[in-house]
C-alpha cells in the first residue's frame, strides 16, 4: 500500500467518529485503530479474545524464580541483506561454510546469496556459535529473512 494512501487513511480515522478501520487489498492488509483515553467496555467470549481487547488489557507474566536466576542466553539472527537464492557452500560438491555448532568470527563468510547471477558472500556480523541454520540449500530468500541463529 502506498505511504500517501496510508497517511490519508490515518487522517480519515483520526478526524472521524470511526474507532477502527481495516482494509484488505492485493498487497496486504492494513488495520488502523484509534487510541482512546478511556477503554470502552469489552465483552469477552470464553473461546476467543479480540485483538482490541488484547491490546487494551495489560499482560500478566508469571516469572519462574529458578529461570530468573539463570543467565539469559542471548541469541542473534543473521538476516539476509538481499533477495536471492541461499547457498551453504561455494559449489554444489564443496563443504558448507558453517555447520551447526561451529564457532564463527565477525567477518567470516557463512553463506552465499545469488542475486541477478552474482554470487554475494554473506559474512557474519557477530561472533559466536551457530545454533540454527534456518534456510535450506538452494532456497529462495527475502530481504530481512533470518538465515542463521548465533549464540
Amino acid at each position: 500500500m502506498d505511504l500517501r494512501k496510508l497517511k490519508t487513511l490515518i487522517d480519515l480515522v483520526s478526524d472521524s467518529n470511526v474507532s477502527e478501520l481495516e482494509i484488505t487489498e492485493a498487497e496486504g492488509k492494513v488495520r488502523i485503530v484509534k487510541a482512546t483515553s478511556a477503554p470502552a467496555p469489552q465483552h469477552f467470549s470464553p473461546t476467543a479474545v479480540t485483538t482490541a481487547s488484547a491490546v487494551a488489557s495489560p499482560a500478566v507474566v508469571a516469572v519462574d524464580p529458578v529461570a530468573a536466576a539463570l543467565p539469559a542466553v542471548i541469541t542473534h539472527q543473521v538476516k539476509s541483506p538481499m533477495v536471492g537464492t541461499f547457498y551453504r557452500s561455494a559449489s554444489p560438491g564443496a563443504k558448507s561454510f558453517v555447520e551447526m555448532g561451529d564457532s564463527i568470527k565477525v567477518g567470516q563468510t557463512i553463506c552465499i546469496i545469488e542475486a541477478m547471477k552474482i554470487l554475494n558472500e554473506i559474512e557474519s556480523d557477530k561472533a559466536g556459535v551457530v545454533t540454527q541454520i534456518l534456510c535450506e540449500n538452494g532456497q529462495a530468500v527475502e530481504y530481512g529473512q533470518p538465515l542463521f541463529t548465533i549464540e
